[in-house]
């Protein structure tokens, strides 16, 4: 009996041995779990920006960049607290070192409180300025960005004793333009045709926003005038011409096809109140006739009243590498602008791929006689023709592959039938011409990966009302706000007291 009860309580304390050690294994393998979760997470993590305006949500077009670093980036910020864009510039960076993947290495230096550091950096840089700034380091190259660079400040206020106040945020323009600058190294040239009225490469002229805008994706504009050359300089790899005000001579148009006969690049934005036969030759020729004719459309401005506008509202195409990201997007064209009708069946057999990238649209109408006041013929034609689609942008390659994924050495062209809708006046905040010039530019010098749209520029949060939303506000604030309480109060009086 009694070893009966030993081995009882030996087994008993066995089977507690057996709980122990299962209950330990379970806590490890937990732990064990946790670790490895919180591991895994802290290497592989996605983010969102859920905020209104996502001030700090890179583009496409940076992470597609930032994708392509083969070496380490190294940032280094000498920001003092008393910035007005500190923060932004620091949570800016970190977004950059997240779709960076590894590739960027970020050191905040604070001059004013680090004073050996900063001051070893400064000479290994040269850096000469008391002004905040970045330095980006790579691969023995540096680059520095300024605080003024990155920011549009409004001290409009100072005056009334207010402080300055940033008015915009450019940061991921100015840093991934400074990172494009170290990474490729020297700056592509983009020659800029002079001789024939277009506007000119001046600070203030009518495309000064846009040339700013080209020239901070790595690429320097330059003055080309076809009459002091004999052939377009070898380091010339693209042509642009917006808005020639007279036709080419037959030498200038001789050097514009033997450039296009050795894989030239060119962007063509047409005047079409101006009268160039020899450049619409030559587009007819690659398959792309520019018709004589104005695109219009009748507005309901009332009840029975119409009203006749030039203005043309069109959408881009999602079907070309240079629209893709711009797809169903829209802008708008000021002024004059003709109908392209391509004829790709025509030049399919010289290897010459024609598409359309932007067309207008509905309702829109091309009118040949377009210089009639008749509004009954106008009318007529606008009903007749309205249905109809019109592209106003199109793409040419010559050479090339239809496979994006395969490189081919091609000519390439893009031709836009207005030449008013890149000028300053008609930029808007949305900048579709800028971030189409930007895909066309970065397509014809074979940078795919770099078009995208633009950051967008954060707009401030406001509350428009009329006078019948007013009235409502007013009613809700003075009589319901105060209505509910009273009711609850009320009923919860009438229960006490029943």
């Amino acid at each position: 009996m009694a070893e009966e009860i030993k081995q009882r309580a030996r087994s008993k304390k066995i089977h507690r041995v057996q709980i122990g050690f299962n209950v330990l294994a379970q806590i490890v393998l937990i732990l064990f779990l946790a670790v490895m979760v919180n591991s895994i997470a802290f290497k592989h993590y996605k983010r969102w920006d859920f905020s209104r305006d996502q001030k700090y949500a890179l583009s496409d077009k940076t992470k597609r960049f930032l994708k392509t670093l083969k070496g380490k980036m190294r940032v280094t910020i000498f920001f003092s607290p008393n910035t007005p864009i500190a923060a932004d510039v620091q949570n800016l960076l970190t977004e950059y070192q997240y779709a960076g993947n590894g590739k960027i290495d970020i050191e905040h230096i604070d001059p004013e409180r680090n004073l050996s550091r900063a001051k070893e950096l400064f000479d290994k840089y040269k850096v000469v300025t008391d002004e905040s700034l970045l330095v980006l380091d790579y691969e023995g190259r540096n680059k520095t960005v300024k605080a003024s660079e990155m920011a549009d400040i409004d001290q409009s206020g100072m005056a009334f004793g207010e402080g300055p106040r940033v008015a915009a945020f450019k940061g991921e323009q100015a840093i991934t333009s400074a990172m494009m600058d170290l990474v490729e190294g020297k700056k592509k040239i983009l020659a800029y045709v002079l001789g024939h009225k277009e506007p000119p490469l001046l600070e203030n002229s009518a495309i000064s926003v846009l040339k700013t805008f080209i020239e901070n994706e790595n690429i320097r504009f330059q003055e080309l005038n076809l009459f002091d050359v004999d052939a377009v300089p070898a380091e010339m790899k693209a042509i642009v011409i917006i808005g020639p005000q007279y036709d080419f001579s037959g030498r200038e148009m001789k050097l514009l096809r033997d450039f296009w006969d050795k894989q030239g690049r060119i962007l063509l934005l047409l005047d079409p109140a101006a009268r160039t036969p020899k450049l619409d030759a030559f587009l007819n020729e690659l398959g792309v006739k520019v018709n004589d004719d104005r695109l219009m459309v009748f507005l309901r401005t009332g009840i029975q009243e119409l009203a006749l506008t030039r203005d043309v509202q069109a959408h881009f195409l999602g079907d070309s590498p240079i629209t893709k990201r711009l797809a169903d997007a829209q802008a708008l064209f000021f002024g004059g602008t003709s109908s392209l009708t391509l004829e790709p069946d025509r030049v399919r057999a010289t290897n010459i791929r024609v598409e359309p990238v932007i067309q207008s649209e509905k309702g829109y109408f091309a009118e040949t006689d377009y210089n009639t006041d008749d509004q009954v013929k106008l009318q007529a034609d606008a009903k007749r023709n309205r249905n109809t689609p019109l592209t106003i942008g199109a793409s040419i390659e010559k050479g090339g592959s239809a496979d994006e994924r395969v490189q081919v050495n091609s000519s390439r062209l893009v031709v836009v039938s207005n030449a008013t809708f890149v000028q300053d006046n008609a930029i808007t905040q949305d900048q579709q011409a800028l971030d189409f010039v930007s895909g066309s530019v970065n397509w014809l010098l074979s940078r795919e990966k770099l078009i995208g749209i633009a950051p967008k520029i954060a707009k401030p949060l406001t509350f428009s009302l009329n006078e019948d939303a007013l009235r409502n506000f007013r009613w809700i604030v003075l009589v319901l706000m105060p209505l509910i309480p009273a009711v609850i109060g009320a009923v919860v009086w009438w229960q006490r007291r029943v």
